[in-house]
């Protein structure tokens, strides 16, 4: 394989020797954070939920947060392929409109851009997700603890500095400042553990949907918090990508696979674990999982050799036909991951997996 790598914990690359990889192994299915990165996941997206899963019956938890846990809700509607057929295209062409006389867009401003496209986009298909028939939705977001209970001008930097020099110290002090919260489809038990973090579980309904994706979305400083939840503890709501990045969680599949599509091979805990590389590292949690992932050698054959991500928005600045030109290149050429896998399947062959 020269684009794919697929990687494994011990109990799923034994799973695979003995087995092989099966739809019908498959539990839980997480979706990282990491914005424009999950472009490259559409074809391998479709692939899996709108052909290879469908072979099996068994329940599957979805497990997202921010750009992760919107592409998997759309798992969860009636047409897969064309949601994120929808999902990509939309991603790709979005654009910012900044009022005459400011230089950017305020917090305020993008969060209601954001909020607006996502009532769109969900409009009227609310119910077909919270009631998908196999699909277990799972939205994590961050909830502010005492000064970041609230946000403000002064109190939310504060926040965010204290939540860092704490967290690089130990990540479980980050719930002094902050918690996960997890709104999952109602009736569904979390697939993970929660003794490694503060955590609260939130049925996910009609009334909260939206808002519960827009804070798992909402990063600090570019957008605005979602205040006060329908359903859930009163406070702020910021991007679960900050408590769970990558998802690094203690899955409780004892007899199944954690199969996870994400843009690199290292699963990192949290976002402001980003340049702590020793928490970089695969753990017992990650036993049972596979990874699937982009080879460095093919990342340097993209644009700028690099995955697409937010920092575009300031590389191409108002020349929004080079960044769409771009991140359209990087969908189209990520086709071959999701071939290179459906040929993995195809082998069984457990000597192209390698150790997480």
């Amino acid at each position: 394989m020269k684009a794919l790598r697929i990687y494994a914990g011990p109990a799923a690359r034994e799973h695979i020797a003995a087995n092989g990889l099966r739809p019908q192994d498959v539990r839980t299915v997480p979706g990282a954070a990491g914005g424009p990165k999950g472009l490259i996941l559409g074809p391998v997206d479709r692939f899996l939920f709108g052909e290879w899963l469908p072979q099996s019956t068994q329940p599957v938890d979805l497990v997202g947060a921010s750009i992760g846990a919107w592409r998997l809700a759309n798992v969860c509607l009636q047409d897969t392929k064309d949601a994120f057929e929808q999902f990509e295209h939309g991603y790709i062409h979005q654009h910012f409109e900044v009022p005459p006389g400011q230089k950017r867009l305020t917090a305020r401003q993008v969060s209601a851009q954001f909020g607006e496209g996502l009532r769109h986009f969900y409009g009227g298909r609310i119910d077909e997700v919270l009631r998908h028939s196999r699909y277990r939705l799972h939205v994590i977001t961050a909830r502010g603890r005492h000064i970041l209970g609230r946000e403000g001008k002064a109190r939310t930097p504060v926040g965010y500095l204290g939540a860092f020099i704490t967290n690089s110290v130990h990540r479980k002090s980050l719930g002094a400042w902050l918690e996960r919260v997890v709104f999952s489809t109602p009736g569904a038990a979390l697939p993970f553990g929660t003794r490694d973090f503060r955590t609260r579980q939130v049925e996910l309904i009609k009334g909260n949907f939206e808002l519960a994706l827009q804070a798992s979305c909402s990063i600090p400083f570019m957008l605005e918090a979602v205040h006060d939840i329908p359903g859930a503890p009163r406070g702020a709501y910021w991007d679960g990508g900050i408590t769970d990045y990558h998802l690094h969680l203690d899955y409780v599949n004892a007899d199944g696979i954690v199969l996870y599509p994400h843009f690199q091979k290292a699963v990192v805990p949290g976002w402001l674990d980003k340049g702590l590389k020793w928490r970089h590292k695969a753990t017992g949690f990650l036993d049972r999982m596979v990874v699937l992932a982009p080879s460095p050698e093919w990342v340097h054959s993209l644009p700028n050799g690099k995955l697409p991500d937010r920092n575009d928005f300031v590389r191409y600045g108002n020349d929004v036909p080079a960044r769409v030109k771009a991140w359209s290149t990087a969908a189209k050429e990520s086709q071959r991951l999701a071939d290179e896998f459906a040929e993995f399947l195809q082998r069984g062959s457990a000597g192209d997996v390698l150790a997480l």
